[in-house]
């Protein structure tokens, strides 16, 4: 039996800062359902790798493929369209706004009027195909760390991600936190 066609794949991804070599012929596949752990090092390139995966770099040399079509992520936009976005170790989110209005932040199918309550449903939708309970009209400010990463993840699954990278997710968590992200992880991969 064939294994299924990469959902992603990498090939000898090299990237530099002037004389700082942090990626050297990195390669990677990635199948629909899987979870992977990069394990390394401060300064082992593991959020260059995740940078680079979600358009905020780009590869001095190398190939990044989506469906075995190679493909050119110059902006964190470019990584959405293809499916791919980042939850970084210091969310990204505006600590006064509800959690529904941080979710569409950056959403391209907003109109000028918001009806607050089909905004909230829409979002809690997301995030409950999921599993992912969260409240929607609750203020991200008065929210525990566990908490707004589960905003921001939610965020990036509204926006149309398939491809989720945590850069160093379990960093910021207390323990009871870390085994609930956990359960989140295996529950998405399902």
């Amino acid at each position: 039996m064939n294994a299924p066609a990469p959902v992603l794949r990498l090939a000898g991804i090299r990237k530099s800062f002037g004389a700082t070599q942090a990626l050297r012929g990195v390669s990677l596949e990635v199948a629909a359902g899987e979870v992977h752990a990069l394990i390394g090092e401060n300064g082992a390139g593991k959020s260059t790798l995740a940078a680079m995966l979600c358009g905020l770099y780009q590869p001095d040399s190398g190939t990044i493929s989506r469906n075995e079509q190679p493909i050119w992520l110059s902006s964190p936009r470019q990584g959405l369209a293809h499916g791919i976005a980042m939850v970084h170790q210091h969310f990204r989110l505006v600590e006064r706004f509800t959690v529904a209005e941080n979710v569409i932040l950056g959403s391209r199918d907003l109109s000028f009027r918001l009806n607050r309550s089909e905004l909230e449903d829409r979002v809690c939708a997301v995030a409950e195909s999921y599993g992912l309970p969260i409240e929607p009209g609750a203020t991200v400010g008065d929210l525990s760390v566990g908490q707004r990463q589960r905003v921001e993840i939610v965020k990036a699954l509204y926006q149309g991600a398939e491809i989720l990278l945590l850069d160093e997710p379990t960093a910021v968590l207390v323990p009871a936190e870390v085994e609930k992200l956990f359960e989140n992880v295996h529950a998405m991969t399902a």
